[in-house]
Formats: C-alpha cells, sequence, structure tokens
C-alpha cells in the first residue's frame, strides 16, 4: 500500500526535518510505484506475447497493437492529463518503444 501525506504533513515543510520525512515518504512511495510499473510491464509483455503467438500473422497483430496504443497515446490532452501532458506522453512512447522491441525479440525466435 503507498503511504499517503495528509495536508498538514504537506504545509509542514518549513521544518528541516519535516522536510526530509517528506522527501524520504516520497522516495519510498516512487519505489513503490516503481515496482508497481515494473510487475505490470513485464505481466502485460508476458500477456501480449502469449496472445500474437497464436495469431496466424503475429508481427502484424504486433504492428496493430502498438499502432493503437500510441494512437491512445496521442489523444491524451493536458485537459485530461494536466500540466504534466507532455512529460507523460513522451514517457509512455518510450515504455511502449521498449514493450514493442521485447515482444518482436521473441516473435523473431
Amino acid at each position: 500500500m503507498i503511504a499517503k501525506t495528509t495536508t498538514r504533513e504537506r504545509h509542514d515543510m518549513a521544518d528541516y526535518k519535516n522536510t526530509d520525512e517528506a522527501i524520504e515518504l516520497l522516495m519510498r512511495e516512487n519505489a513503490q510505484l516503481s515496482g508497481l510499473a515494473l510487475a505490470t510491464g513485464v505481466l502485460l509483455t508476458q500477456l501480449l506475447q502469449s496472445i500474437l503467438k497464436t495469431q496466424l500473422n503475429p508481427q502484424a497483430a504486433a504492428t496493430q497493437i502498438m499502432s493503437n496504443a500510441r494512437e491512445a497515446i496521442d489523444a491524451f490532452t493536458p485537459e485530461t492529463a494536466g500540466e504534466r501532458d507532455p512529460i507523460m506522453k513522451a514517457r509512455a512512447l518510450d515504455a511502449l518503444k521498449q514493450f514493442e522491441d521485447q515482444i518482436r525479440s521473441v516473435l523473431r525466435d
């Protein structure tokens, strides 16, 4: 479970100790989210590889899935994604490329 900060903790940053504690909490939350993202990515890659191997033309199916995913990522706008939209989109497209590379390397074997 990801630890949560309270409004009081967020507003109490003037105290050096509380700032260090807040940074430590954020680092712990980031590590937890990174672990969750890693597990999700591994499971997703394994699932897609299994599905694509059953297709008559796995490379074409992979191309279609990746194209649809790119379109979905591009559909996010500042209104739906907030002010972090360009950073989020860039990272999502990088991750998509990583998934694609992993999936295609298995399909070639």
